[in-house]
């Protein structure tokens, strides 16, 4: 059994948590969607298509995608749901393979706990595969998405799978660079440093010296160790914050998730951990920009990203420069809703591709209650 030291956590109340998901609705954004008809997405260089009527279909797996042409970029595509009364941007997040925040981006004008009856959301399934080396695990601590690159077959497809996840909080960033994975453990046994035991202490929650496997073990049941000292990617006993920047540092991923891949990733496993919140890639006959609000303490200059991405795009592609639609692709950086859409002058309207998006059936059980079960996460 693999033992965890080093690590801290905290206390994050669920009121808190709700004010700075408000807050990140600020991003502003587009109309949401509030009906199941409409023009339908034009071909690149096409005009738009007659108006069309949407039956909800079975949802994507959006975990999973089989990349036959190495130089292919985009995978998956678009999806909208129709809320249920009960439901929560929680709830739906993690049927969906989804990270919180990845839907209150997406969705900046839905109350992510009350979205109420009947209210269209855009799901963002459609990802830009990172622009590094495809092998291994590929974090985009922007993106908060894990990426895992299978060995190529002999016929060179290559299988990716790709999860939300959580990452380090404001002063306890996630870090970036390169390292590998040098142990996985099933249960393992958590030993909270002494500073974090003070710190819990102090809050009138005091931690014991040793956390054994179990329900309150932060680390869930499922961990990789990695050669960044006392960083790991693991499971966690507070689903809800899968999504979100309430970690210690660490990686944090959906119990299910770190489950299906734990028996994939084996010791020595190559780990890319980058911060890349503007992503854009050639696909088809079309480029599409993918722009993610950066994290707070990211100083660089989001233009100058959004102009380098876009430029090393078309060069890769061969593309002309001056057939981007810079003021297009300028809108979706200002609004950070974290969408991969279509950038070139002759595309379609964004409006009119999230109105022709994938309708899908609503997949969340009934009564799941995770805004109910909400309490007090330890983080890590």
């Amino acid at each position: 059994m693999i033992s965890m030291e080093n690590h801290s956590s905290a206390h994050v109340s669920s009121r808190f948590l709700s004010v700075c998901l408000l807050g990140s609705l600020l991003l502003g954004g587009c109309a949401t969607l509030d009906r199941l008809s409409a023009p339908g997405e034009a071909a690149p260089g096409e005009s738009a298509a007659p108006v069309v009527v949407q039956l909800e279909q079975p949802p994507l797996d959006t975990s999973r995608f089989v990349v036959a042409d190495p130089a292919q970029r985009v995978v998956g595509e678009l999806q909208v749901l129709q809320t249920r009364d009960e439901d929560t941007f929680v709830d739906i997040a993690r049927a969906y393979n989804l990270g919180f925040e990845e839907l209150v981006a997406a969705n900046p004008d839905v109350d992510p706990w009350l979205p109420g009856e009947g209210t269209a959301v855009v799901l963002p399934t459609r990802f830009i595969l990172p622009p590094v080396p495809r092998e291994g695990i590929v974090i985009n601590n922007a993106q908060m998405r894990l990426f895992y690159f299978e060995p190529p077959g002999e016929d060179g497809t290559q299988v990716v799978y790709t999860h939300p996840i959580g990452i380090g909080r404001l002063g306890r960033a996630t870090p970036t660079g390169q390292s590998t994975v040098i142990d996985k453990a099933t249960d393992p046994t958590w030993y909270p440093p002494l500073s974090v035991r003070r710190e819990h202490a102090e809050q009138g929650d005091p931690l014991p010296a040793i956390v054994p496997p179990g329900p309150d073990n932060p680390l869930g049941r499922h961990v990789f160790r990695l050669g960044l000292p006392s960083y790991l990617i693991h499971g966690t006993n507070q689903p809800p914050g899968v999504g979100m920047r309430v970690s210690a540092g660490c990686v944090r991923m959906f119990p299910e998730d770190i489950e299906a891949l734990y028996p994939r990733i084996a010791l020595g496993t190559p780990v890319r951990l980058i911060n890349e919140p503007v992503l854009a890639a050639w696909h088809g006959r079309q480029l599409y920009v993918d722009a993610h609000a950066p994290l707070e303490e990211d100083a660089r200059d989001p233009e100058k990203l959004l102009v380098d991405v876009i430029e090393q795009a078309m060069a890769e592609a061969g593309q002309p420069l001056g057939t981007v639609d810079f003021r297009r692709a300028a809108s979706l950086l200002a609004e950070g809703r974290g969408i991969a859409l279509p950038t070139l002058r002759n595309s379609a309207d964004h409006d009119q591709v999230l109105a022709a998006a994938r309708r899908v059936e609503n997949v969340v059980a009934p009564g799941d209650g995770e805004l109910a079960a909400l309490r007090e996460p330890t983080n890590h």
